[in-house]
């Protein structure tokens, strides 16, 4: 029986021994062993190094970083208590645990007064506004939550009084420079997905269907991930957008299986601009991008070095192979899972490095 590390990589329990636990130290995560096997402690700590190097990151300052959060019509008490208490959670996430000034996190919701309320009105001004704010360096999460619409020709989220289309939202979020990151979590949300992907925006819907008419449990999720400490898959101490979209997706699913209910949403993410998206779980290009953005501070913001970008591009292709070669590993026998698993670290640090170097 294979033993698993924190990056999923599985060998035979003849080669590793078991660790008594995990520790972190600096940055880097260390196999803590116990006073067993200590002839395979030096072979474990040539691993932890490799590991260590590619989890480090980078500590380029993150520019501005803003967060909409747009609840729109409830559609009843139960819903609206739901809805508060999502909305409150993600912006109390994204000021205490991210640091988002207070000023850069806005929430438009239902009940509130004035330019605060959940309008069309109020969405097409602040968006004027962040067009004025927003430069190519920052960062902007858009969440909506609340119940969406689809009338076989346009998909619509509720707002407090008239709706806006899919369509119109793409004409609000046109020529926006700044790293977007959309998230519909409403049902019907699939037509946002076809509507508003572009490639380096990241944009995730909570269904894969128009037809899909049922209130969605994704956002409960998404918005939990975020303060979970389990759901830092790599163990890089951050948690990016790909891996709360894996969390909630994965939780999802769950969802429905623990009630024996018919799966009824399947959350996609788009960041290739194909329009198509992918799930969690599914193989697919979808998810390089995901795993790049971070919503705390320290977050690597691309520069002007052209050299740079491009090892940017050779470390996302080469998460993505280490991504594709997971989706093998039930076909691959341990030994050469591992082989192949180490030669992509080996190279994925080597990038790493040169990163850090230049950054």
């Amino acid at each position: 029986m294979g033993a698993a590390s924190p990056l999923g990589f599985t060998v035979s329990s003849r080669q590793l021994p078991t660790p008594n636990r995990v520790c972190r130290a600096n940055s880097q995560i260390v196999l803590c062993l116990g006073r067993r096997d200590l002839t395979l402690r030096k072979w474990v700590g040539s691993l932890c190094i490799l590991i260590g190097l590619v989890l480090f990151a980078s500590e380029a300052k993150a520019t501005e970083r803003y967060a909409i959060i747009i609840s729109g019509a409830s559609g009843g008490e139960k819903y609206a208590a739901q809805q508060q208490q999502w909305r409150a959670d993600l912006a109390a996430t994204l000021k205490s645990t991210f640091n988002f000034p207070e000023s850069n996190v806005v929430v438009l919701a239902e009940g509130n007064d004035g330019m605060s309320a959940a309008t069309a009105e109020n969405v097409r001004r602040l968006f004027a506004d962040l067009r004025r704010r927003v430069a190519k360096d920052d960062t902007l999460l858009l969440v909506l939550i609340g119940h969406g619409t689809f009338d076989g020709v346009d998909a619509k989220f509720n707002l407090v009084g008239p709706d806006l289309t899919a369509r119109e939202w793409k004409a609000l979020l046109a020529g926006f420079s700044g790293q977007l990151v959309i998230v519909n979590t409403t049902e019907a949300s699939f037509p946002f997905l076809e509507e508003l992907s572009q490639r380096g925006r990241v944009v995730i819907t909570a269904t894969d269907s128009a037809a899909q008419r049922f209130s969605t449990v994704f956002p409960g999720y998404f918005v939990k991930a975020f303060s979970d400490p389990s759901v830092d898959f790599d163990k890089n101490g951050r948690v990016s957008i790909w891996e709360a979209f894996f969390a909630a997706s994965t939780a999802v699913r769950r969802y429905y299986e623990e009630r024996g209910q018919l799966t009824t949403e399947r959350p996609l993410l788009d960041d290739d601009g194909d329009r198509v998206g992918r799930e969690a779980e599914s193989p697919g290009q979808d998810g390089q991008l995901a795993r790049a953005i971070y919503l705390d501070a320290g977050a690597p913001r691309p520069t002007g070095d052209v050299e740079l970008a491009s090892l940017e591009r050779q470390r996302r292709e080469i998460e993505a192979q280490i991504e594709a070669l997971k989706l093998r590993k039930p076909l691959l026998g341990d030994d050469e899972y591992a082989v192949a698993l180490e030669k992509l670290l080996v190279e994925l640090a080597r990038v790493s490095q040169q990163i850090r170097n230049r950054s």
